[in-house]
């Protein structure tokens, strides 16, 4: 007789239901005519979205205990839970998004599969308790991206940006599969409880492999100096591919960082918290001082998130539950904020047909109210503004790293939350105090195009940012259940 592992499939259920999405929708792509193909594949992964939270939602409610299943390679807890809630919720907002982008190549049911399978990839990504797991599950949803990245064959910009993800994100991948194996080679393990009771403080090898896992997750949190991918691949990449990226992407390997240093590592957490600690320190000064020169609006958002990648990392180095609390409230308004900007940004890509610059967003506010006000809400959460979640999010981060001894990255943190300003309200400068002159004409005349689906998702983002500044407790309520599946 064989001995089978047994499978929770509640805990699986988020993943199932967005594999599920995947297949219907690529599906349609293959046998549904063609005037049908994106908007069932459209609704079939939006739909597969919501349900992955709900189910999400159903694991946290079904949770009494953090559990370990199949035989260690994954975790059902409420961290792994409200990391999903998250995703799907941000994979929802994106194939809204995605509702009104026009490509030759990839607008049916392509897209919407890719996109429901990387999401799934994240799903399961966030809930791997050993090494194995880990690495599938990064590279199910960067195989994904890879492509989604590439998918605009006929925009040069795009096949560019595809290319350069898939060598800097490889050598990423490869650098932590590396690390694993060194860890793999001092311990004998492989699930993270067991490496950290494995008796190794002095190994060599013990430490060289950590130092790799760390800096193949810094390539995917665009954490400086392994950051050189980020803005031209988020320039050249479609704005909805950004959008999923910029938020999904960090979300789950933020959490991952976290589940993975704090339970693996716990005996070497003098060394690996310095280690954050100075990452953060160098992506707050790098993301912050490039960002102020550029003119491309998607490549000021790009380093505008490897600024921001070095205030959770701040959350990270903490190493303390007040510190996992703090890191993941901020990934509930961060995640709103990036998916709303990149949607205002799509919105005017769309309606001037070529890239958006600074001078592009001249007269937006006045021209789209929603879309200038959205904006605006999402420049001023970015810098951290009172009335939304960034506020608060920046504060609880400060809050964590001076509680954990690191009062010189608290300093580092709000000068570069001073520096940000110059590029965060230069953007509101432009859309309200530039006026727009001929930039305001769609390319082929007339008025803009209408796209309903993405300015609900830029309102449900601007709703997000405002909300977690008002309901902060609950979230951080969430945040505190799910810290507390980790072994602090």
């Amino acid at each position: 007789m064989i001995d089978t592992p047994t499978v929770d499939w509640l805990a699986l259920s988020p993943t199932v239901a967005l594999l599920l999405a995947a297949g219907v929708a690529l599906l349609a792509a293959v046998v549904g005519p063609a005037w049908a193909q994106r908007g069932v594949a459209a609704g079939v992964t939006f739909t597969g979205f919501v349900a992955a939270a709900v189910l999400a939602v159903v694991v946290v409610h079904e949770t009494t205990a953090p559990e370990v299943l199949l035989q260690g390679s994954m975790a059902r807890d409420d961290l792994a839970a409200l990391a999903q809630l998250v995703l799907a919720v941000t994979g929802a907002a994106v194939v809204l998004v995605s509702w009104g982008e026009r490509r030759s190549v990839g607008a049916g049911g392509e897209y919407y599969a890719l996109l429901a399978t990387a999401g799934a990839g994240m799903v399961l990504f966030v809930g791997a308790e050993n090494l194995i797991t880990l690495f599938l599950g990064l590279e199910w949803f960067s195989l994904c991206l890879y492509v989604l990245v590439a998918i605009d064959r006929e925009r040069e910009t795009s096949l560019e940006a595809g290319l350069k993800y898939l060598i800097v994100g490889g050598f990423g991948s490869a650098v932590l599969l590396f690390g694993s194996a060194l860890v793999y080679g001092a311990t004998g393990e492989l699930g993270f409880v067991e490496i950290a009771a494995a008796d190794t403080t002095d190994d060599a090898f013990l430490f060289a492999g950590l130092a790799m896992i760390i800096a193949g997750l810094a390539f995917k949190v665009s954490a400086a100096p392994f950051h050189m991918w980020t803005p031209d691949v988020y320039q050249g990449a479609p704005t909805s591919v950004t959008a999923f990226m910029s938020a999904a992407t960090k979300v789950a390997a933020f959490v991952i960082t976290l589940r993975l240093l704090v339970t693996a590592f716990p005996e070497q957490s003098d060394v690996w918290t310095i280690a954050v600690a100075v990452l953060a320190a160098i992506s707050l000064a790098w993301g912050n001082f490039a960002a102020l020169s550029q003119s491309d609006v998607k490549r000021l958002l790009a380093y505008s998130s490897i600024s921001h990648a070095g205030f959770m990392l701040m959350a990270v180095a903490a190493n303390s539950e007040l510190g996992a609390e703090a890191l993941l409230y901020y990934l509930v308004p961060y995640s709103a904020m990036s998916v709303g900007a990149f949607a205002v940004v799509a919105a005017r890509e769309r309606e001037l047909g070529r890239p958006v610059t600074l001078e592009g967003l001249a007269g937006l506010g006045w021209e789209r109210p929603l879309y200038g006000v959205a904006m605006w809400t999402f420049m001023l959460g970015f810098a951290g503004f009172p009335l939304t979640g960034g506020l608060f999010g920046k504060l609880f981060v400060f809050s964590a790293a001076f509680d954990a001894g690191y009062w010189w990255l608290v300093l580092v943190g709000v000068a570069a939350t001073a520096v940000s300003l110059g590029y965060y309200l230069n953007v509101v400068r432009w859309m309200y105090m530039r006026p727009g002159g001929e930039l305001r004409l769609a390319p082929t005349g007339g008025s803009p195009p209408q796209d309903s689906p993405l300015a609900v998702a830029v309102t449900v983002c601007v709703a997000v940012t405002i909300g977690s500044f008002f309901l902060a407790q609950p979230i951080l309520d969430a945040a505190a259940d799910a810290a507390a599946s980790l072994p602090f």
